[in-house]
């Protein structure tokens, strides 16, 4: 099946200007040509797009007017022949044109199998695949941008220099064993062992520190608003989210379920959970969402707690206080436009360190204090070197993690002075570990798994 032809619509479903169906594969140009009524396709250029009409060879029926982009092997994105048949873009249309296509010998492309194609052709590694869904998915400047990165090979290029120290030092050791009259060969002693793993070992590790911001900006911050009811919870998502998403009145206990939304804040994607009014009350619809709400509470990575600074603490919120204890939070004091009733100074003590912002939400103030502070909470400023290689894939930080422990093992190895035989096992593995980050000895399954994830077309 992977050298047949496949197509898919490659845009989103639903009315638009215009939709793409891709073909990819050696018989793409012939089915697009039997359609195409304008001129003969399998003697144009490469990389040219056509004008011209989609005719029913059965019926003999006009059905689209379209534009044909053809890109020949192997400068393509999967180094097989692509078409993309640009028509218009109502739904009935573009069917019509995918069903013509199929019928006329292609096959509906599972998804993401372009890119797995791409993948399996050599045109691009394992990481790089998983970075055009990332791309795709991206809610932020600075999370396209690492995907862009990760898509141009940088995450690549680490990974393959790492792997060729690991592999010419185990290649070293072999020599030593299998060889040991060579004596132009250096000779692999432990400390020449140890300098080289460790400098493996200090490149994984500085890889693992930019996961947890790079985790951030591949899937965002899940950011729950808690307070009592009334304090102005909906008033600041619909702030932080520029536009109206949560109803907002005067009347206690108005928000009765939890609202989500992602909002892009200083560079950094945040999943905004609007949570109902933690409180006691008997009525059943309201008592549903609080429980959604402490829910939401245990599942979030960041905790925006709000305060009416118009009353005093009260127990309630001394409990929502020790609710959100272990978790990361920016304590948020509202209503400074009415009369302060509150002591700032048990505030300061129940946040225990955190930061704590004094806003009017109705007047919009202290807004941009409260975006640098949560901006703060995670990235403390360090996003800004573009230097950096994020790793943000749950999959590569994993077999990050096992291949600094297999390192660590084969230092460990060294310092009983075990056999250099013995400890180059673990070094091996660490060799292997970082070769499933870019698809190298990586299981036929894991690669469908992962590509099951694209959505159809890509």
């Amino acid at each position: 099946m992977e050298n047949d032809t496949i197509a898919a619509v490659s845009t989103p479903a639903g009315e638009g200007a215009i939709a793409i169906v891709r073909l990819s594969g050696d018989e793409a140009v012939s089915i697009t040509n039997q359609l195409f009524t304008s001129k003969d396709l399998r003697h144009v250029d490469s990389h040219t797009i056509h004008y011209g009409k989609l005719m029913d060879p059965k019926t003999e029926e006009k059905v689209e007017e379209v534009m044909v982009s053809i890109m020949k092997a192997p400068k393509t994105f999967t180094r097989e022949d692509i078409i993309e048949i640009n028509c218009h873009g109502g739904m009935v249309s573009v069917n019509r044109v995918l069903q013509l296509v199929l019928r006329e010998g292609a096959r509906l492309a599972e998804p993401g199998e372009f890119t797995k194609r791409a993948f399996l052709n050599g045109r691009i590694d394992l990481s790089q695949a998983e970075a055009v869904m990332d791309l795709i998915r991206s809610k932020t400047d600075r999370a396209m941008s690492v995907a862009l990165k990760q898509m141009d090979g940088r995450l690549s290029n680490l990974i393959r220099d790492l792997r060729q120290q690991l592999i010419e030092t185990v290649a070293h050791v072999e020599v030593n064993i299998d060889y040991p009259e060579y004596d132009d060969v250096e000779e692999m002693t432990h400390d020449l062992l140890e300098e080289r793993t460790r400098y493996v070992k200090s490149e994984v590790q500085s890889l693992l520190l930019t996961a947890k911001q790079g985790k951030i900006l591949r899937e965002g911050i899940a950011t729950a608003i808690i307070g009592k009811p009334n304090v102005g919870k909906s008033s600041l998502m619909n702030i932080l989210a520029h536009e109206n998403k949560a109803i907002v009145t005067d009347i206690p206990g108005t928000t009765r379920d939890v609202i989500e939304e992602y909002v892009n804040v200083r560079g950094v994607p945040l999943r905004l959970i609007d949570t109902a009014g933690i409180r006691e009350t008997e009525d059943i619809v309201e008592k549903i969402g609080v429980e959604r709400s402490r829910q939401a509470l245990q599942d979030a990575d960041l905790i925006l707690l709000v305060l009416n600074g118009n009353e005093p603490l009260s127990e309630e919120d001394a409990a929502l206080f020790e609710a959100a204890k272990d978790l990361d939070i920016i304590v948020t004091v509202n209503k400074t436009d009415l009369d302060q009733k509150i002591d700032m100074n048990e505030v300061s003590q129940a946040a225990n360190g955190a930061p704590v912002i004094t806003t009017s939400l109705i007047e919009e103030q202290g807004i941009d204090e409260l975006e640098q502070a949560i901006a703060d909470t995670f990235f403390d400023g360090e996003l800004d070197h573009g230097d950096l290689t994020y790793v943000s894939n749950v999959r590569h930080i994993q077999l990050l993690e096992q291949a600094d422990d297999a390192l660590n093992d084969a230092l460990n190895s060294m310092e009983m002075g075990m056999p250099l035989d013995l400890v180059q096992i673990d070094i091996t593995r660490s060799w292997e570990l970082l070769g499933e980050i870019i698809g190298e000895d990586v299981h036929e399954s894991l690669i469908d798994q992962l590509f099951s994830q694209f959505c159809l077309g890509k």
